[in-house]
């Protein structure tokens, strides 16, 4: 019970000056009294580390004036007794979009229609996924029905925006009070928002990923030209509003590991430490999250248990579904573990309750109770720098405050009032007596039963036992001191007792009713208050079941990468003896018989007879085996999150690097079949793609220990893709619609950047560059002026001779080469005409028919074009061929009278020339890399699979390990799944498998 001593202006309710709106006329007798409070003999949490026992808070005009033990309470102060309660700052949620106009994503596709420019009306940028001008504060109209929800779970504080687009404006620091907008809103022009998603962006481009990293980047470098002289050139709002929010606090979403990683890297070419919202997934890499420097915004939102009651859900539950479930509880005190900085947030979650059962969780987990309160409090506030302000219960700052019964985090706590900004808003009833414990009820004097009340204070259950047989579960009601129960005493024989009552201490008594009208006088008599009288229901009263979620002891390792096949620990290199084996060299050598190889430093050291093992290394026999160098797949679309970025007719400024997916199981699989390189080329939705990634297979290493930087290649396509003959009737907007316009799209590029190369190299050149104006970045110029100084080099989808023949006429009029025609399945009409021109060859073995444009193609193709000179290799293309490119290299022996060496080169050597990595890769020789296959059989045989395959002196592929890992995998999985079934036993929320198997992509994907 609390005690309030009133004074007279106590007796009214107090409006605060920080809440009023001064000028506003008001309608009937001004009230300006300030609203003065303290609170008294109250556990107050100031921040984190600092807490008052039996302290005051004094609030006035919606400030906090002071909060101590020894703090001086002026007349005219409505006090407040909370003896056995609780203070703490209310929470702060930093991505939020309470009060926000709903966003309306745009539907369809390529084949609904293409918007090639910006709809919106006004002198804004061309792209309207690119939207700084919009104000969070103009659009913000307070949800009286979201805002109680809010304060309900804790909330005082949020930071909302838009979330639509890829630049989305700045955020603003708003309450969730039920005053007027002109009153919630604290502060406009808090922060800057980012994304990678286009929103409701209808225009065509971007239609990708990769496409958004390249937009965002080039609105970057566009900003900057424009604040350095450009808006001499043009006027342009969005680029204005897009430097003017650059200085504030900078928010990026995204939704895992990766994007966390992909958006620092963006971050970091323009010097900007971006605050990034994760996906909660950051425990599976710490180490490569800690060494951004950013700080992060994490969501509670905790995986189901996966539903695997039924035998085929638990078939095709992943195990990265499964350990997901069971460790991401963990991530927050992975987080704080490894000294990064972060906040939560409740975005994600459908009911705002389960963020304190998500808390609890966290804390379970290892996440310390201070640890936790910084995260909704003091962390968030000083992220949006607004730390002065909010985020602790200091004097000066806003009095945004909870009074509850516990501590925050006890799962009994009840949140009783949350203030904002000085006013008061009821969760629950302070004055509600806590009547839990077991009771002696009499009548009229007499003994008459038992009743026991259990649960939480707020929301107790109650039972009466009579003659310890008979149990009743009785209705009852608490209003303030007051206390109705009814019941019916017996079924067989109807009626309904009704008592009446009132709190006297921890007693009740009062007068009732009997079922036949006699008048009683009844009283229940606490008799005592176990600690056992508890019941389900959250916190803050949901009403709902604590879930039981996977606890912190029996949690299985972290594996990398976080999907089946994973390691415990990377692959290191080792120094590795292979012993007499039969040595394909792919050089002058040719293959040696009985030969050995030393492995050292990630490098060949050392091909010959009989060489002695070193010490601290190991010996592998290779008696009967053939050892190669590893497979490189010219033309492959794994480990890609994105392939084409056809929004466009160029899309030379799209990076395949920037969409790697390290976790894709095709890289496993394709080392078990002994590739150990890949180009990742971009798909052939227009005549200009994206620009390459070269990759090692280096299973569980991160997309930037992947990528091989110094290989610089671009796809270009012709036919009928780039043309979208096949994309369906909608598609009629995009140049080009003729294979005449491909060709005219290649002229007026180059020649574009012929111009743009020189403008460039005329500016670097002068010696005082103070009067002139740099010409504007472009990003999408810049890859095709790296092709024209022979920097980049172009890998060409092709097919028809016509067009091959066109390609190469365009080359050698504007002054650049083609370095390979990719698929060329009429190369063997032109190969006289490609050796001339010094282009290479990436074909199929024997793919036809599955196209007009392939109508032609026969299996003899590779053969014949090698016959002519041209450097030939054989593809994949396809995730699955991909795993045995040693049998479709050895269909030139077949189809062509290809001897077993020079078939053997076009898998291994000839894509090393062609990917102008020769001198690294794609030969046994002293000094190249490491990349090596130990086959068990003769390598071009259907028999043959790879013992090891080694990249950089370290073994990502081991057979007679992988018979481990599978058994392992299948042990884990069962060991999580007997998990899940026991939550689901005991009420954890559950979600059926997802149970999707990516799809293998291609070109056209």
């Amino acid at each position: 019970m609390r005690k309030l001593v009133w004074t007279l202006l106590g007796m009214f309710a107090l409006s605060t000056a920080g809440m009023a709106q001064q000028t506003f006329p008001r309608n009937g007798a001004y009230d300006e009294r300030p609203g003065r409070y303290a609170f008294t003999n109250a556990t107050i949490v100031v921040d984190p580390q600092n807490t008052i026992a039996k302290g005051t808070l004094l609030v006035e005009n919606g400030k906090i004036v002071d909060a101590g033990t020894n703090v001086k309470i002026p007349k005219g102060t409505v006090i407040t007794d909370l003896k056995g309660k609780y203070i703490y700052p209310s929470l702060i949620e930093l991505d939020s979009d309470y009060g926000m106009p709903e966003v309306k994503r745009a539907s369809g596709g390529r084949r609904t229609g293409q918007q090639l420019e910006s709809n919106k009306k006004g002198a804004y940028g061309w792209n309207q996924s690119i939207q700084p001008e919009v104000l969070a504060s103009e659009l913000f109209t307070p949800d009286a029905k979201k805002s109680a929800d809010l304060r309900k779970y804790g909330w005082g504080t949020l930071l909302v925006h838009p979330h639509d687009g890829i630049v989305r404006g700045t955020g603003a620091l708003v309450t969730p009070t039920d005053e007027s907008a002109n009153a919630a809103l604290l502060q406009s022009k808090v922060s800057a928002h980012y994304s990678l998603d286009k929103g409701s962006s209808s225009q065509s481009y971007p239609a990708s990923l990769m496409g958004s990293v390249a937009l965002l980047r080039q609105t970057y470098y566009d900003a900057d030209w424009f604040a350095k002289g450009g808006s001499a050139t043009e006027t342009n709002l969005s680029l204005t509003a897009f430097n003017q929010i650059k200085s504030l606090p900078s928010f990026f979403e995204t939704t895992d590991k990766l994007g966390v990683l992909r958006a620092d890297k963006i971050g970091d070419e323009f010097g900007i430490q971006y605050i990034i919202k994760g996906g909660g997934d950051e425990y599976q890499r710490i180490d490569e999250v800690k060494a951004t420097g950013a700080p992060l915004i994490v969501p509670l939102n905790f995986p189901a248990a996966p539903d695997v009651e039924d035998p085929w859900d638990a078939e095709i539950v992943t195990l990265a579904e499964l350990k997901s479930w069971e460790m991401a509880p963990s991530n927050p005190a992975a987080l704080a573990k490894a000294g990064i900085t972060f906040a939560f947030t409740a975005d994600g979650l459908k009911n705002k309750g389960d963020f304190w059962t998500n808390l609890r969780k966290a804390i379970e987990f290892g996440l310390t109770k201070e640890q936790a309160l910084e995260a909704i409090t003091l962390t968030p506030a000083r992220l949006a720098k607004v730390d002065d302000k909010l985020g602790s219960l200091k004097k000066g700052k806003v009095a945004n405050f909870l009074i509850t019964s516990d501590e925050l985090f006890s799962e009994d706590n009840i949140i009783y009032e949350n203030w904002i900004q000085g006013k008061k808003f009821i969760v629950n009833d302070l004055n509600a007596a806590d009547l839990r414990g077991n009771y002696d009820l009499t009548m009229n004097g007499k003994s008459a039963m038992q009743m026991r009340v259990t649960g939480k204070s707020a929301k107790p259950d109650y039972q009466l036992t009579a003659s310890d047989t008979i149990k009743i579960s009785p209705k009852v009601t608490v209003n303030g001191e007051q206390v109705t129960i009814t019941y019916q005493p017996d079924k067989k024989n109807p009626g309904t007792v009704r008592l009446s009552g009132y709190i006297n201490g921890r007693d009740i008594q009062g007068q009732g009713t009997l079922p036949d009208g006699a008048p009683i006088e009844w009283s229940a008599v606490l008799r005592d208050t176990p600690a056992t009288a508890t019941a389900t229901s959250d916190t803050v009263k949901t009403g709902k079941p604590t879930p039981k979620q996977p606890t912190p002891g029996d949690m299985g390792k972290l594996i990398y990468p976080f999907v089946a096949y994973g390691n415990e620990t990377l692959p290191k290199a080792e120094t590795i003896l292979v012993k007499n084996a039969t040595v394909w060299t792919n050089e002058g050598e040719g293959i040696m018989e009985n030969t050995d190889v030393l492995v050292q430093n990630g490098k060949i050291a050392r091909i010959g007879k009989n060489i002695a093992a070193p010490s601290g290394g190991r010996t592998i026999d290779g008696t009967g085996k053939h050892l190669t160098s590893g497979i490189i797949d010219e033309h492959s679309h794994i480990a890609l999150l994105a392939i084409n970025e056809g929004g466009q007719t160029s899309s030379a400024e799209v990076r395949q690097s920037d969409v790697i997916n390290s976790e894709d199981v095709n890289i496993y699989r394709q080392l078990a079949g002994g590739v150990t390189t890949s180009q990742l080329l971009h798909g052939s939705a227009n005549s200009i793609g994206g620009q390459s990634a070269v990759i090692k297979l280096k299973w569980g290493e991160m997309p930037a220990n992947l990528w091989l930087p110094e290989a610089k290649y671009i796809k270009f396509a012709l036919g009928e893709n780039v043309k979208q003959s096949n994309w369906g009737d909608a598609a009629r907007s995009r140049f080009p619609q003729t294979r005449m316009g491909v060709e005219q799209v290649f002229f007026d590029h180059f020649i574009r950047a012929k111009e743009y190369d020189k403008a460039w190299k005329d500016y670097n050149s002068l010696r005082n560059k103070a009067n002139a104006t740099a010409p504007r970045r472009d990003l999408e110029l810049d890859a095709l002026a790296e092709i024209l100084n022979k920097e980049r080099f172009i890998t060409c989808h092709s097919y028809v001779q016509s067009e091959i023949n066109m390609l190469m006429n365009v080359a050698d009029s504007l002054g650049f080469k083609v370095n390979t025609f990719t698929h060329i399945l009429e190369g063997y009409k032109v190969a006289d005409k490609m050796a001339k021109h010094g282009v290479g060859g990436s074909t199929f073995s024997d793919w036809w028919a599955y196209k007009m444009e392939v109508k032609e193609a026969i299996p003899y193709n590779a053969a014949l074009m090698s016959r002519e000179g041209v450097v030939v290799a054989i593809n994949s293309d396809d995730a699955e061929m991909a795993r045995r490119l040693n049998q479709e290299a050895a269909k030139t022996m077949e189809f062509g009278g290809m001897n077993e060496q020079d078939a053997w080169k076009m898998v291994t050597l000839n894509p090393a020339k062609l990917l102008h990595l020769d001198n690294r890769i794609g030969s046994i020789k002293a000094g190249k890399d490491a990349d090596l296959v130990l086959w068990n059989n003769h390598p071009l045989s259907i028999y043959a699979r790879p013992d090891f395959t080694m990249i950089e002196g370290a073994i990502y592929f081991d057979n007679k390990a992988d018979q481990e890992k599978q058994a392992a995998l299948a042990k884990e999985k069962a060991r999580i799944i007997q998990k899940a079934l026991a939550a689901k036993s005991k009420g954890a929320p559950t979600a059926k498998p997802e149970g999707r198997t990516p799809g293998l992509m291609h070109c056209d994907s």
